[in-house]
């Protein structure tokens, strides 16, 4: 038995080995601080760059047609006198609720597909997810540019939704899998910080180039700028996550072969006795079953993991203030230039919210992860930062709208905007670490489509519902962020709970098993004692 183990590559590993052979496969790449091979193109450093600039892209089309200059407005007339309408509104002839209901479109799309590809990473590369997530984000984006009335670009928009959906649920773990483990919050919060500075440069470019070329250039420059890297998540060596075996991997392959032989061996003498058409019906009725079962196993394996995700306290309170806290920064994000528009007469108001969203947004976001890191970045401190930063934020954007001076307004609106961006790193956090690591694309999915279905969807159409009833932005605008206190009291609440940081804790491997026919433990461990002559012996 020694000399078959002398002569086998380090490389390779037996069909029958369990979680060590997997953790040996190449001991030389072992880091302590990154899932990332020693002999790959990327560093840490440049995969958190091409993700922020990604996200950047996503959050810059949804600044983009909530722009003036791209989302424009309805044919008024006024004593006889009739102003044209401008960008999607004034081509379409949208009313507030039709336009409410336009800026949250693509989150039905976004909604369907995140526990998809959430769920499909456990079977498919996450990496390989995210490059076909972007290609149909591309591919809708450009699509609206070219649509000609409501539903069809309500359609494209719901599409864009599907290809933003792989991504922000898979890019924050491997964000958090790479990062130092005393910098995971402020990684974090560099990477989330593109969602208030591509709302603000999406409200700047919108006004541009929808005023100067049309807004349907907008959608055209954005599907241009991103197909590079749509490109880049086919072309490259793909990356893995925590707590998961590629699936393409020689281990996995050795296994199906093994298990394909073995199904083959046990059918042998009977198909011997068979013709060959019957060996053909028999052989496709096995493969409809076989995918039939695998199916039926990933549901099962869905089902379980969403009964674990709300059974945890700490999980459900933080989504629970997220949600809140969400319903209200969607609606500032996109009823914002209008408001300041006609409330303080902002004749450039998406230059102005863009320049106070892109300063407070990215300092809020940064100050947060750098405030959680020095605090040591625990639950119960992430959550102490959440209550406090949203309760005063919230003062200080409600006491801006009680303000007659638009000096007054910017001065108070923009110490409101820091404190409630610095959440963004915090809550993110809580959702990837009180979980444990083969949950995080489900729990950043789930946590996802739950401030979107029950925040910033409804809330856009529904202010635009009360903004037609009363017909007065300013106290649209008071009612509208009152909803800030109750995120803080729920996120104070999350203080008080019983809460362990779950990062490191063993995978479920039995469950996974289930999945692939194999373990999901890392490529990549933090330990180093994983190739010890015991281990080796039991592989021989």
């Amino acid at each position: 038995m020694a000399q078959p183990c002398q002569h086998e590559p380090k490389p390779e590993t037996s069909s029958s080995s369990s979680v060590n052979p997997v953790l040996s496969v190449e001991p030389h790449m072992v880091t302590k601080s990154t899932m990332i091979p020693s002999t790959s193109w990327f560093t840490p450093k440049r995969l958190l760059a091409i993700f922020c600039a990604i996200n950047m892209l996503n959050y810059l089309d949804r600044g983009a047609i909530a722009s003036n200059g791209v989302n424009g407005h309805r044919e008024t007339c006024t004593a006889g006198t009739c102003t044209s309408g401008t960008g999607i509104q004034g081509d379409f002839n949208l009313n507030n609720f039709e336009d409410g209901v336009l800026s949250s479109a693509f989150m039905v799309g976004l909604l369907l597909a995140s526990p998809i590809f959430a769920s499909l990473s456990k079977s498919v590369n996450p990496f390989r997810l995210i490059g076909v997530g972007l290609s149909v984000w591309t591919l809708a984006t450009l699509c609206c540019g070219l649509s000609f009335n409501f539903w069809s670009i309500a359609v494209c928009r719901m599409l864009v939704g599907v290809g933003e959906a792989s991504f922000i649920s898979l890019a924050a773990p491997f964000i958090d899998d790479n990062a130092p483990v005393e910098q995971k919050t402020v990684w974090l919060s560099i990477f989330y910080m593109c969602i208030p500075g591509g709302y603000a440069i999406g409200y700047v470019y919108g006004g541009l180039v929808g005023n100067h070329f049309g807004w349907r250039y907008a959608f055209w420059v954005e599907a241009i700028l991103m197909l590079p890297f749509a490109i880049l998540g086919f072309v490259m060596k793909p990356l893995q996550l925590k707590g998961f075996v590629p699936a393409d991997s020689k281990k996995v392959l050795a296994l199906e072969s093994v298990a394909l032989g073995d199904a083959e061996a046990s059918n042998g003498n009977d198909e011997s006795l068979s013709t060959e058409d019957f060996r053909d019906k028999s052989s496709h009725e096995h493969s409809k079953s076989k995918y039939a079962t695998r199916i039926l196993d990933q549901l099962k394996i869905f089902l379980k993991d969403m009964k674990e995700l709300l059974s945890d306290k700490v999980y459900v309170v933080n989504v629970l203030g997220y949600i809140a806290y969400n319903f209200v920064i969607g609606a500032y994000s996109y009823w914002g230039p209008k408001a300041g528009y006609s409330i303080y007469n902002m004749t450039n108001a998406d230059m102005i919210f863009g320049g106070i969203t892109i300063v407070c947004g990215i300092l809020g976001t940064l100050a947060g992860g750098f405030a959680l890191d020095y605090m040591t970045n625990t639950l119960s401190n992430a959550f102490k930062l959440l209550s406090f930063t949203t309760f005063v934020g919230g003062a200080f954007c409600f006491g801006a709208f009680l303000f007659k001076s638009m000096y007054g307004f910017l001065a108070l609106f923009a110490i409101g905007e820091l404190l409630v961006f610095a959440t963004q790193g915090p809550v993110n956090y809580v959702c990837l670490h009180c979980v444990k690591p083969s949950l995080r694309p489900l729990s950043m999915a789930m946590s996802t489509v739950a401030i979107h279905i029950f925040g910033d969807v409804p809330s856009s159409p529904l202010v635009g519902v009360v903004q037609d009833s009363i017909n007065n932005w300013r106290t649209t605008a008071l009612i509208l962020t009152t909803i800030f206190f109750p995120a803080a009291l729920i996120w104070f609440i999350g203080i008080f709970l019983h809460s362990v940081d779950r990062f490191n804790e063993d995978i479920d491997h039995q469950e996974a098993s289930r999945v692939e026919g194999t373990t999901t433990a890392p490529l990549l461990e933090e330990k180093t004692e994983e190739t010890s002559p015991v281990s080796q012996s039991q592989e021989c």
